[in-house]
């Protein structure tokens, strides 16, 4: 196993966190200082600062899904008085029993569905990493049309306003009785800053719902707007196991 994937697994901190404490010297295994490309098989003794460190001994990480409604922000504080994203959470009935939890990534102000929180920085910014690149699929309605052009640049990429966003899956999913407005299914493997937003701007086109249906290999389903759901643990390890593999 990679050494930066290791104390990620360990809970010292992200993978490049690991890196810089393996560039300044402060990791060893087996009592020799460690390199990036040093790789940890079963029995080495990795020590960081000169404390040993262990997945075994790692807190194990974990997972919740949640549907954000509208007019929930993503932040620990707004000087603005809105509802915070831990605002929120405090009204579900028994969430002063939950750990200390950070989203995995953002949805803006008036956006909503899938948030993954989890109790892992380290697994967060991987989860979030463009490198990982994990499915995140959408269902946005728009007033307006997509040409066929358009649809063909969305899937090529686009630069908006010196921004470059890569290149997204897009097809129609229904048309609104009025014939004005259209439901379109974009999956991204990246998240910029309002990017789905931006990009249909881009295109004449007005977002007027944006509703985030999946994440990785988790999905919304039918949660209700405002539950927490865990997921189980199983699922949790299957999936750190994956991304140390990568």
């Amino acid at each position: 196993m990679r050494l930066n994937v290791y104390l990620q697994r360990a809970g010292v901190g992200s993978r490049r966190e690991a890196e810089r404490m393996v560039e300044a010297g402060r990791v060893t295994v087996d009592g020799v200082t460690a390199s990036v490309t040093t790789a940890v098989e079963d029995g080495n003794v990795v020590c960081v600062d000169g404390a040993p460190v262990g997945v075994e001994t790692a807190p194990v990480a974990r997972i919740f899904k949640y549907h954000k409604p509208v007019g929930v922000i993503v932040t620990a504080r707004d000087h603005e008085g809105r509802k915070t994203l831990y605002d929120a959470i405090a009204e579900i009935k028994g969430s002063e029993k939950l750990p200390r939890l950070m989203p995995v990534g953002r949805l803006d102000l008036n956006s909503e569905g899938l948030l993954l929180l989890t109790t892992d920085g380290g697994l967060a910014q991987t989860l979030m990493s463009p490198k990982t690149a994990l499915r995140r699929e959408y269902h946005v309605r728009v007033f307006g049309k997509l040409s066929e052009i358009q649809v063909n640049q969305f899937r090529k990429g686009v630069t908006v306003e010196g921004v470059w966003y890569r290149g997204a899956e897009v097809e129609l999913l229904k048309i609104g009785e009025s014939q004005r407005n259209r439901w379109y299914k974009v999956i991204l493997t990246e998240g910029k800053n309002r990017e789905i937003r931006r990009i249909f701007n881009y295109f004449n086109c007005e977002v007027n719902r944006l509703l985030r249906v999946q994440y990785g290999p988790y999905t919304l389903d039918d949660m209700p707007k405002g539950t927490l759901v865990e997921v189980p643990q199983h699922e949790v390890e299957a999936l750190v196991k994956d991304l140390g593999a990568q």
